[in-house]
């Protein structure tokens, strides 16, 4: 298993746009995905459970990751935060 922080550090958060892209990526993934914040922990593939988090611009997430491609996984949703889910900002 794998655990990490990553910062959200897009403008609008993870709102409904980016949490659906964020779904679509770990959906593609066997290992399973957990995403939590603020003491609360959700399926990184269900996206009513991302949309709960309402995570705003500076919320830390942690990311726990347990499978076969979890390196894989984390390496790909690190990538899609940082890259502010392809939205320039």
């Amino acid at each position: 298993m794998i655990e990490t922080v990553i910062p959200v550090i897009n403008k609008l958060g993870l709102h409904a746009r980016a949490a659906s892209k964020l779904v679509k990526l770990c959906a593609g993934f066997a290992s399973e995905i957990k995403i939590s914040a603020g003491g609360q922990q959700v399926d990184g593939k269900s996206i009513m459970g991302i949309l709960m988090l309402a995570a705003t611009q500076g919320t830390d997430l942690l990311l726990q990751v347990d499978g076969e491609d979890e390196e894989a996984a984390v390496d790909a949703i690190r990538t899609m935060f940082s890259d502010c889910f392809g939205e320039g900002e």
